[in-house]
């Protein structure tokens, strides 16, 4: 989706909607989605027309577009109420277009200082197989060769729209280690990245402030 703000800014929604039982990671439960007071149950407590419904969910930290926070990882690492805001909003950013390749290594990435201080966004091309079967199998990922350089670069967040930025093969989930322990979050299963221009614009992606959680879903979104 796009917004526009005013007649030269633009907001893109790069998230995938959070519904009853999607599946973001195969082997994780789907989200429960349901009322915990619905509009009809309600109206016994207020006056005649008057409504409200409360929703309650159930999940797993890890659904949609979300976002990983060193306690993922690590132990002793922040965790998403220790974030700083400036981390996560009005991020100066870039993206990188990756579409021909499975194993993303250091040579797709920029050099120079074109990075430091910088969100980086990974285009795989890989949402468009999402929810479906597809999205599991061979997705594109990160190699630990570019994780070691974007953390070395100085970038402040890396974001991908593919199913993990790790080879799910690689046990030791190299980029999730390397990146995090930098105290660099990363937003996986990202969506319309193909929106975005490659340069010039900001980026956000916050989540809730939730003390002893490492991954949280965000509502993910660039202004141009």
């Amino acid at each position: 989706e796009i917004y526009t703000l005013s007649p030269t800014r633009r907001s893109f929604d790069l998230s995938h909607t959070v519904a009853h039982s999607l599946i973001t990671y195969k082997g994780l439960p789907a989200p429960i989605i349901c009322d915990y007071l619905s509009r009809e149950a309600s109206r016994k407590h207020y006056a005649p027309g008057t409504e409200f419904q409360i929703g309650k969910i159930e999940m797993v930290a890890n659904t949609g577009t979300y976002l990983d926070s060193p306690f993922h990882r690590y132990a002793d690492g922040k965790d998403l109420s220790q974030l700083d805001l400036k981390k996560l909003a009005r991020l100066p950013a870039i993206k990188v277009s990756a579409q021909h390749a499975q194993a993303i290594d250091a040579a797709c990435f920029p050099r120079g200082e074109k990075l430091a201080g910088k969100a980086v966004l990974v285009e795989t091309g890989w949402s468009r197989h999402w929810n479906t079967p597809q999205y599991f199998e061979g997705h594109p990922f990160l190699t630990e060769d570019a994780a070691r350089f974007l953390a070395d670069s100085g970038v402040v967040l890396v974001g991908i729209d593919s199913h993990n930025i790790d080879d799910v093969q690689d046990l030791r989930r190299p980029v999730h280690s390397i990146l995090l322990k930098q105290e660099i979050p990363i937003v996986e299963h990202m969506a319309n990245l193909a929106a975005l221009p490659a340069t010039d614009f900001t980026f956000f992606a916050v989540p809730v402030k939730v003390k002893g959680f490492g991954t949280f879903p965000v509502r993910a979104f660039a202004i141009v």
